[in-house]
C-alpha cells in the first residue's frame, strides 16, 4: 500500500491523492509488486532498494547510486508473541530512500516509528527537508529502543519474583524469550551505531554545515550508545539470573533425591528384617520364643529411629 503525505514546518500533515514534489511516500503492507515496480520506474529508483528493505535479515547500511540515497535502519518492534521460543521484541529493517523531490519509507510490517509520524504532527517535521526527516526517524528509533529496554527490565523483575515462589518452566521460558529479545537488540544497536558513525564521518546527510542538525545527530549517537550499554547490562543480568535459577533448580533436585534416598534406606531396614523372619526355616533366632516377634519389632523400631536421627543430624533430610 502506497500513500502520499506532505507537511511544512507549521502546517498539519496532509494525505495526498497522488505524489507531489516535496511529499513523503510511505509504503506499508499489504504490498503490491506491480505498484513497487511502477514506482521504481517512475522515480528511477533501483527496485533492489525496495526489496532489500523488506528482507528481515538485511543489515543496517547506507548506499548511494545515480543520485538516489538509500538507508536501511533496523528498528525495534513488539511481536506480541506468547509462544515458547519466540522473542517478545524483535528488530526489522526500515528503508529510507531519498531522491531529489521525494523521500520514501518502506517497512515489512507496521511499526511504531512510522505510526508516530502519522498519528501526530511534529512541529519540526518538514517533508521537503529530507535530512531532518531522516534524523527524526533515527531519534524515534533510539526512543523506542530505550522504551522497550525499560519494559524488558520491568518484565524480568516480575518473572524473577514469580520464580521465587514457583519453580515452573513457564517463567523460565518467559525469561528465555526476553533473553532472545536482548540478543536482537544488542546486535542491532551495534550495527546502527556503526552506521550512524560512518554517516557522520562521511557527511552522508549533508548536514556538516548545519550546526543544529549536526548537533542533533551527535545527540542521537550518544543516546544510541547509551541504549547499547543498557542492552548489554540487561543481557548480562538476565544471563546471570538464568544461570542462578538453573543452579537453584539443580540444587533442589539434588535435595529431593537425597531425601528420597534416605527414606529408601530407612524403609529397607524393616523390609530386610521381616523378610529374614519370613523365610521357611525352623532354626531362626527368637522364632520359638513367646516374646520373640515383639523383641524383633522393638529392635526394628530402634534401628529405624536411630537411622532417622543420624540422617537428620547430618542434614540428609
Amino acid at each position: 500500500m502506497i500513500k502520499f503525505y506532505k507537511k511544512a514546518s507549521q502546517q498539519p500533515l496532509v494525505e495526498l491523492a497522488h505524489a507531489e514534489v516535496g511529499c513523503w511516500i510511505n509504503i506499508s503492507p499489504p504490498f503490491n509488486t506491480d505498484e513497487l515496480r511502477l514506482l521504481s520506474e517512475e522515480l528511477e529508483i533501483p527496485l533492489d532498494y525496495f526489496f532489500d528493505s523488506l528482507d528481515i535479515n538485511e543489515r543496517s547500511r547506507y548506499d548511494q547510486e545515480d543520485g538516489v540515497q538509500f538507508i536501511v535502519l533496523n528498528i525495534p518492534i513488539k511481536t506480541e508473541s506468547e509462544q515458547i521460543g519466540e522473542a517478545y521484541y524483535a528488530t526489522l529493517p526500515l528503508g529510507i530512500v531519498e531522491v531529489e523531490s521525494y523521500i520514501i519509507t518502506i517497512a515489512a510490517v507496521h511499526n511504531p516509528i512510522i505510526d508516530t509520524f502519522l498519528s501526530s504532527n511534529y512541529k519540526n517535521l518538514n517533508t521537503t527537508d529530507h535530512s531532518r526527516f531522516a534524523l527524526l526517524i533515527f531519534e524515534r528509533m533510539v526512543h523506542y529502543f530505550l522504551v522497550y529496554l525499560r519494559n524488558i527490565n520491568h518484565q524480568r523483575n516480575l518473572y524473577e519474583k514469580e520464580l521465587y515462589h514457583s519453580s515452573r518452566n513457564e517463567e523460565l521460558f518467559k525469561l528465555m524469550n526476553l533473553q532472545k529479545s536482548l540478543v536482537y537488540f544488542v546486535t542491532t544497536l551495534r550495527d546502527n551505531e556503526t552506521m550512524l558513525l560512518r554517516m557522520q564521518r562521511t557527511d552522508f546527510l549533508n548536514i556538516r554545515k548545519r550546526e543544529e542538525e549536526a548537533d542533533f545527530l551527535e545527540d542521537i549517537i550518544i543516546d544510541l550508545n547509551q541504549a547499547q550499554e543498557m542492552s548489554r547490562i540487561y543481557a548480562d543480568i538476565l544471563n546471570a539470573t538464568l544461570d542462578t535459577f538453573a543452579s537453584i533448580i539443580s540444587n533442589n533436585l539434588n535435595t529431593i533425591m537425597k531425601r528420597l534416598t534416605s527414606i529408601t534406606i530407612i524403609l529397607m531396614v524393616p523390609n530386610l528384617i521381616f523378610s529374614y523372619y519370613g523365610m521357611n526355616f525352623d532354626h531362626i533366632w527368637g522364632l520359638h520364643y513367646n516374646h520373640g516377634p515383639w523383641v524383633m519389632l522393638l529392635f526394628t523400631i530402634i534401628v529405624v529411629v536411630g537411622l532417622s536421627w543420624l540422617f537428620v543430624r547430618n542434614r540428609l533430610f
